[in-house]
């Protein structure tokens, strides 16, 4: 048994910090947090004051401020019982927040536990995004864990995009994020010359609190709502993306001038007589890759030699430079329908970083020996100076490859050879990832063509033809190469990774299946291979497309880490991306690391053991840090780029209220059904109002809706046809009603045609009359 005595009055370490500034001093908020730090359970008033020393009425008056000052600051926290305690102690929990359009929000925690609901009331606290600390208060009707805000460690806004408007002299923004479901106030004169509908951006002068409404000032006007380009202005703002390039950035592109260095070139490997071509997208501007093929030496049937050169952007972007550093936090381009937001200034991404045909260029080069049996038995990396003997289309690439069109062979007489060697290796290389078992998802992409006004003519499927993928085994065999080389010596690095289903994900993928009389092999532990098996299992059935939904949605997203851990949808076991510098900072690094290696410039391993241990966990703990920051940019562009898409289909169909359409489930909610219009590749809502007078059932698991009485279902692919029956721009919301159900949507009992439904009804008239009959 212990004898050691409980401490009951503590020193106050900052009392002469307190005697200096007040007349009546009384103990300190550090002397409060470290006499409850050292106590096994909170403390009641009483007992805390009675171990502080403080005995006088106004004394203990003073420190009941000062609790509640240490409270509202989130230093300490009252439970329920009026006890006080240190957060550490009192189970809090920190993580963000994720805001809802109603009003509601959640907790989400740091450390992966359950998310805290978290009220319109307690909302009126922080705002989306904010990192707060919070606790349990108890469990809402719905069983959700609820819990109750202490403190705002960091404010995620600064800034907010939104629209504004002024009534009676009271002027609001509204933000455009609708996770921020509160208003900004505007006060007189603060209002920066806006008028009542225009798209703002507001400085926020006062974050909310409990008891009011955040307040800012307007400093900028984007223009009006309906303005062209709008769209692409407020996603900008809206995802705080880095979008003008600081005046010493571009003087720094800019000193390089228009044409490599004579000293570069003669360091390099000449590779300027290869006839390296560039295939791209009609309305690309920036060329990072280019290819090369023959077949190896020894003639027919001994394999191919590829080369994939890659623009060494490396070279003019150095570690730590400006350029670096605006590279490094935008860290990739952000590619919007109708304008792009480069990572790299023009000066490099369109011009000495861009492979155009016929002028020098510096390139990092990829050079492999692929076997006849499309396995890759050699790579090297060195660094060249290249020419690009052509800038081709993937159309025109198919017109010559596959369609075999004379007139466009001829007119690349020059190169044809070449483009023939690549087209068979590309064939050998399709052979190898069906083999290998890489799932290849076929939804359907689509392409906004705009018109003079900057407003969409119309939106049409993209074609993948047989150029983008042999562009893209080429590009999968370079990437490959460098995950090896980084793989080989063990060098931290940000690995393009991809992990497999969950348990959980899973076992309600199995149980769908199931249902469909499909099945995926491969135990706890599938592997891509057991996927791309189901989908050859389904590649004839209606649910086709269902199950591609269906199995994409099981996997997780594809990350940067330098825990190599894999790809699973490829179906390799190290992958990282090299072959897009110009607009993907990963990239970037993954070149340098690459070049270190073959100059030997890699860092050497010295020093004692525990030196080393200490180095590498340094070098692991930065690669970790910008994988993390890479896998946030990209995500970011892609939401932005999503939204602005959103924004302009439903500009779209504004003028198309009452028009009917054939249309796609795309995704099932408990608050009911989203449609794909087949003709214009728009999404819109049925709500779950507009399906019928029944009870509908929700089936996550089966991706469906269900009535209760008709047991009329609908479910993920099915098809309907709907009408357009509201249009609303500022939430980017299309509402659609249901017109017509399909016959899978409808119970065996109900499928029936009108003659058998006339004759029951015949049936049954004619029974309750001969029931009158008998009853008279």
């Amino acid at each position: 048994m212990s004898t050691r005595k409980k401490k009951t009055h503590y020193t106050d370490p900052k009392a002469d910090r307190e005697a200096s500034n007040y007349d009546k001093p009384v103990p300190s908020r550090e002397a409060v947090l470290a006499c409850l730090a050292e106590q096994p359970t909170p403390l009641s008033f009483e007992r805390l004051m009675k171990y502080l020393g403080v005995t006088s009425e106004d004394d203990q008056v003073a420190m009941a401020r000062r609790l509640r000052a240490m409270e509202r600051d989130g230093q300490i926290l009252r439970n329920r019982r009026g006890r006080y305690g240190t957060i550490d102690k009192m189970n809090l929990v920190r993580g963000t927040i994720t805001g809802h359009a109603d009003g509601y929000g959640f907790l989400v925690p740091d450390d992966g536990g359950e998310d805290l609901f978290l009220s319109a009331r307690e909302m009126r606290k922080a705002l989306h995004g904010d990192r707060v600390t919070g606790y349990v208060s108890g469990v809402d009707k719905r069983g959700r864990a609820e819990g109750v805000l202490v403190d705002v460690l960091e404010r995620r806004h600064q800034h907010v995009v939104g629209r504004y408007f002024n009534e009676n002299r009271v002027g609001i923004v509204v933000p455009e994020d609708k996770r921020i479901s509160q208003d900004i106030l505007i006060p007189l004169g603060d209002e920066f010359n806006a008028r009542d509908g225009q798209m703002v951006v507001t400085a926020i002068t006062q974050q909310p609190g409990a008891r009011h409404q955040p307040v800012g000032r307007i400093t900028e006007i984007l223009g009006d709502h309906m303005a062209p380009g709008m769209e692409v202005d407020v996603a900008i703002r809206k995802y705080e993306l880095p979008h003008v390039f600081p005046d010493a950035v571009l003087a720094e592109a800019a000193r390089f001038g228009d044409s490599v260095p004579g000293d570069a070139i003669a360091s390099r490997k000449d590779i300027r007589t290869l006839p390296l071509v560039t295939i791209d997208g009609v309305d690309a501007r920036d060329f990072d890759d280019a290819v090369y093929c023959e077949p190896l030496q020894g003639g027919k049937g001994k394999g191919w030699r590829l080369i994939v050169a890659i623009a060494d952007v490396s070279f003019y972007v150095a570690p730590g430079s400006r350029l670096d550093k605006e590279a490094y936090e935008r860290g990739t381009s952000v590619y919007f329908p109708n304008r792009v937001i480069p990572m790299l200034p023009e000066a490099l991404s369109n011009g000495l970083c861009s492979l155009n045909p016929g002028v020098d260029r510096l390139c990092m080069v990829c050079d492999m020996e692929i076997s006849p049996s499309g396995r890759i038995q050699h790579y090297s990396f060195y660094q060249a100076t290249m020419r690009s003997h052509a800038r081709l289309t993937y159309d025109e690439v198919a017109a010559i490859l596959v369609h075999k069109n004379e007139q466009l062979q001829s007119k690349r007489s020059d190169i044809l050879p070449q483009l023939q060697h690549l087209y068979t290796l590309y064939k050998t290389l399709l052979r190898v990832r069906l083999s290998r078992g890489a799932v290849d998802f076929e939804l359907p992409e689509t392409y906004i063509e705009f018109d003079s006004n900057k407003k969409i003519s119309c939106i049409v499927p993209r074609e993948r033809n047989d150029a983008h993928r042999l562009i893209e085994e080429c590009m999968l065999s370079a990437n490959v190469c460098a995950a090896d080389i980084l793989d080989k010596h063990k060098v931290p690095a940000p690995y393009r990774i991809h992990a497999g289903p969950t348990d959980e994900k899973l076992t309600a993928l199995r149980e769908f299946l199931f249902e469909l009389g499909l099945s995926l092999s491969g135990g706890d532990k599938p592997q891509a291979q057991d996927y791309a098996d189901v989908l050859e299992q389904a590649k004839e059935r209606p649910e086709y497309r269902l199950v591609q939904t269906v199995l994409l949605r099981s996997l997780s997203q594809a990350i940067y880490s330098p825990d190599n851990i894999g790809h699973f949808a490829l179906a390799y076991p190290h992958y990282a991306h090299f072959t897009s510098p110009i607009r993907r900072y990963p990239d970037l690094m993954v070149h340098r690391i690459i070049k270190n290696i073959v100059t030997g410039k890699k860092q050497a391993k010295t020093g004692s053991g525990k030196e080393r241990k200490v180095l590498e966990k340094e070098q692991h703990s930065r690669a970790q840090a910008q994988s993390e920051h890479c896998s946030m940019v990209s995500r970011r562009a892609d939401e932005a780029s999503w939204d602005v898409i959103k924004w302009l289909k439903t500009e779209y169909m504004m003028d198309k209220l009452g028009q009917e359409y054939e249309g796609i489930i795309s995704g099932v909610t408990n608050f009911g059904i989203f449609v794909e219009l087949k003709e214009v590749f728009v999404e819109g809502l049925v709500h779950i109002t507009s399906l019928g007078n029944d009870y509908y059932r929700f089936d996550p698991t089966h991706h469906r809706l269900t009535g209760e009485r008709t047991r009329t279902t609908f479910r993920l692919g099915d098809s309907v046809k709907v009408s357009v029956s509201r249009v609303d721009l500022d939430e980017a919301r299309i509402d659609f009603e249901l017109l017509e159900l399909k016959s899978s949507q409808l119970p065996k009992d109900r499928k029936t045609d009108k003659k058998s439904r006339k004759k029951k009804s015949k049936k049954t008239k004619g029974r309750r009359q001969s029931k009158r009959k008998k009853r008279r």
